[in-house]
């Protein structure tokens, strides 16, 4: 059975069905913010470290398999159903189910019952969050009410601690929603002096922040209450589970396209300006909200994701071979290179596999995989400053998890191979 190809002018993997034996995913981001997203949105975010800094909750061993992750969800306000251009949760049989995991960006679209949505999800170079940029487009012909819902589950910080720790973390959890915004600011007052938020480019019809209030009890991200009833609540969280979920309603003429923007980020503040005012427990919202400005507008998110391309582009221009073989050619072209720079970013800690809790940063492994890096990238080590350094290194320490003492052999090797000359 064949589920999809490779597109390799647009350097792509393009998959054709959802229902693959195991969730096809990819990676986003090449800095400090990262993601893991499958072939029908799921996974989770993170910065830095997938334990110390896990932004989004997700649930290994789950069944199914992979479920949880960056979900959105269309209902027609005429019919009441609804359904998740993704495949997953909802499960609905799509029509023109296609998913374009491409260098550091994952694109996945579908068609159901005449409305079409594609959604770009990718991290922009040099900021700390993601784009969600969602199309929708009714090709029927008639007006089309809509609801589009946007939903995270946000993880309490450490992922370890946040699948154990209960009758502690039932009590924590904590937001605050300002101008359709919402901010998850869990132990900041107590400890902590970051926050993720979650904003969206349109008006915002309605917001949920507490779990329950849109999932409903006895139910599941499949079919959730709210989203059924085609109303959220404008749920506040105060402990059990922080979510973020936005409600925009648009009416599409035949024909007519909506373009919306999601914005999910990581933000810190200096530890003597946390608190606007200073005498509150207010966060200090004054320099995370230019940012989310800039990323409501849609010049400025495709302008970041062409940045996006054309880089990786440089990038795999640097070493090109021609041989025989297609396949050869691919892999060496294309596809090893972008493994080898998500494993060396990631430090081997996060995958569909490793789930970033138990084996923390590998230092050693990090210097094995700069070995393939310096190959494939000889400038990396001199004017890449979009590639991250090695977040096993200790001057990453105090947010990371280090594990794998490293090897002298291979620590002075991975060092001499990458001295390069600057002139």
């Amino acid at each position: 059975m064949k589920f999809g190809y490779f597109d390799d002018e647009s350097l792509e993997y393009v998959i054709t069905r959802p229902d693959t034996p195991l969730p096809w995913i990819n990676y986003l981001g090449c800095q400090a913010y990262f993601g893991i997203i499958s072939n029908t949105a799921g996974g989770y975010s993170f910065y830095r470290d997938a334990r110390l800094r896990r932004i989004t909750r997700y649930r290994y061993n789950n069944v199914p398999h992979d479920f949880g992750g960056r979900y959105i969800y269309l209902r027609d306000n005429e019919s009441g159903e609804f359904w998740s251009p993704s495949w997953q949760p909802t499960r609905h049989d799509l029509e023109d189910y296609t998913c374009r995991h491409g260098m550091g960006y994952t694109l996945i679209g579908s068609r159901y019952q005449g409305i079409t949505a594609h959604t770009n999800y990718f991290v922009p170079l040099d900021e700390n969050l993601e784009i969600w940029q969602l199309t929708v487009t009714n090709h029927r012909s008639e007006r089309a009410a809509l609801s589009i819902f946007s939903t995270v589950e946000f993880c309490l910080w450490d992922a370890q601690d946040d699948g154990t720790n209960f009758q502690r973390n039932f009590s924590i959890g904590q937001v605050e929603v300002e101008d359709g915004v919402i901010y998850h600011k869990t132990e900041y007052r107590e400890r902590r002096d970051h926050f993720a938020y979650f904003a969206c480019s349109e008006r915002v019809e309605a917001f949920d922040t507490q779990r329950e209030a849109l999932v409903g009890p006895y139910r599941s991200w499949e079919k959730p209450l709210a989203i059924e009833r085609g109303r959220l609540t404008n749920s506040v969280a105060h402990g059990w589970a922080p979510i973020g979920a936005h409600q925009v309603n648009v009416k599409l003429a035949p024909d007519e396209s909506r373009q919306i923007i999601f914005v999910l980020g990581y933000h810190e503040n200096p530890r003597d300006q946390k608190f606007d005012p200073p005498d509150s427990q207010t966060l200090n919202k004054r320099t995370v909200k230019p940012i989310i400005a800039k990323y409501r507008d849609s010049a400025h998110v495709d302008a970041a994701f062409q940045n996006l391309r054309r880089c990786w582009k440089g990038v795999l221009g640097i070493l090109q071979v021609d041989t025989p073989d297609v396949h050869t050619n691919r892999m060496v072209n294309i596809w090893n290179a972008y493994q080898c720079m998500a494993t060396f970013n990631m430090s081997r800690s996060a995958s569909f596999y490793e789930s970033g809790i138990g084996r923390g940063l590998g230092f050693r492994d990090s210097n094995q995989d700069l070995l393939a890096l310096s190959t494939w990238f000889p400038h990396a080590r001199a004017n890449a400053s979009w590639i991250s350094p090695p977040r096993s290194c200790p001057r990453a320490a105090p947010i990371t998890s280090i594990s794998h003492s490293p090897s002298a052999a291979i620590t002075m090797w991975a060092a001499t191979s990458t001295t390069i000359p600057t002139g």
